[in-house]
């Protein structure tokens, strides 16, 4: 257990921001559907509008990887949970995919409208078919655009971002996997000098 517990804090401090009671003011907050959708209109960046209502996000669509049935996401049965999100960058609209041209053909299946999609498979060759299933949660299990784009600390305080979880079903036991995500878009760029733009790699062992 106390080989996990540290990364179960951490994801229960995060998710705390999460929780539906801190999402309850109307005034800070608006309901922005459970389903991807387009831009919401909230004015420019420059414009007089005033601080922006954020998109309540809620925990109960990461599934089994919302601590709320389980509150130690899946490392207890040697079944983590990872929740991924973008970084947070001022007046950014993440662009889905134009075409299925710049996606693994594996991944392809992932596009769909209003929905930056997000892919892990392993990083190594000699790990393919050691991963395993990997379940998505969120909101169409990707980044949906309505949440975009993001207006700063000042005009947007409470702002949320959307989260994806994924869960590692079925990892090969006793052995160190390293797995790569990505996330596609026609206006997000990857850069072989910085391996966590656009993507991140991990290792995961889990010993029976």
């Amino acid at each position: 257990m106390e080989t996990y517990l540290p990364y179960v804090k951490v994801m229960r401090d995060f998710l705390s921001q999460y929780d539906d009671e801190k999402q309850t003011d109307n005034m800070q907050f608006e309901d922005c559907g459970d389903q991807p959708e387009d831009y919401k209109n909230r004015g420019d960046l420059e414009s007089d509008m005033g601080v922006r209502k954020a998109c309540r996000f809620s925990k109960t669509l990461l599934g089994p990887c919302s601590g709320l049935e389980d509150p130690d996401y899946g490392f207890k049965q040697g079944k983590p949970c990872l929740i991924v999100k973008l970084n947070r960058i001022v007046n950014f609209r993440p662009k889905p995919p134009y075409s299925n041209d710049s996606i693994p053909e594996e991944a392809q299946h992932k596009v769909q409208a209003h929905v930056i999609p997000l892919y892990c498979t392993n990083k190594k060759e000699e790990d393919a078919g050691k991963i395993g299933e990997i379940k998505y949660y969120g909101i169409g299990e990707g980044f949906p655009l309505q949440y975009y784009p993001y207006y700063g600390k000042r005009l947007h305080p409470h702002y949320l971002q959307p989260l994806v979880a994924l869960q590692f079903t079925n990892l090969t036991m006793n052995t160190e996997l390293r797995i790569e995500c990505k996330v596609f878009g026609e206006n997000i760029y990857y850069n072989e000098k910085d391996r966590y733009q656009g993507r991140f790699d991990i290792k995961i062992q889990v010993n029976s």
